[in-house]
């Protein structure tokens, strides 16, 4: 028989272990935005490689994503690779053709420590609501050691089935204009 304490106990050791999962992958914090709008992307970082700390965190833009400017870190080395778009896309009456296509963010979190990195993106029109946009992230760590974040699942998948799923946002219809 399980009593109302056993059963507040098992109900704590799952949450701790879904809060274990969670924090297992890297993540992004806010996992859903409209097209057509800034986007603030908030990677979380909850650990390193195997027990080694991570030296280098490496974030792939996807197509259709403009606009991007990184947040620099203190302690941390940041650095862009420019690069052209699959074409050219609108900014506000502006053309843009080229623009941030990786971020690169180089210095040292330890193994038991948990650290964000931030950027700021467009999300344009030609973007699908209701799709799920990845962002494939490398965390290369010491020894050698790299965990790489970029599985996207195949379609009727879900980045639960995977073992290193690239963050994901779920894209929503763009908000109306008054």
């Amino acid at each position: 028989m399980i009593t109302i304490r056993s059963r507040g106990a098992v109900a704590a050791a799952a949450f701790l272990s879904l809060a274990f999962a969670a924090q297992a992958h890297t993540t992004l914090e806010t996992q859903q935005a409209p097209v057509s709008s800034t986007y603030k992307a908030v990677l979380r970082v909850g650990h390193g490689c195997e027990g080694a700390p991570t030296l280098k965190l490496r974030v792939r833009i996807p197509e259709g994503v403009i606009n991007v400017k990184p947040m620099p870190k203190p302690g941390w080395e940041m650095e862009t690779v420019i690069a052209p778009y699959g074409k050219a896309y609108d900014y506000y009456g502006t053309e843009m053709s080229e623009g941030v296509r990786e971020i690169v963010w180089t210095g040292k979190l330890l193994d038991e420590h948990y650290d964000e990195f931030v950027f700021r993106a467009y999300l344009t029109d030609s973007l699908k609501p209701d799709a799920t946009l990845y962002f494939p992230t490398v965390q290369e760590c010491g020894g050698g050691k790299a965990d790489r974040w970029i599985e996207i699942p195949a379609q009727g998948r879900s980045a639960d089935d995977y073992q290193y799923p690239a963050p994901g946002l779920k894209l929503l219809p763009a908000k109306a204009t008054h």
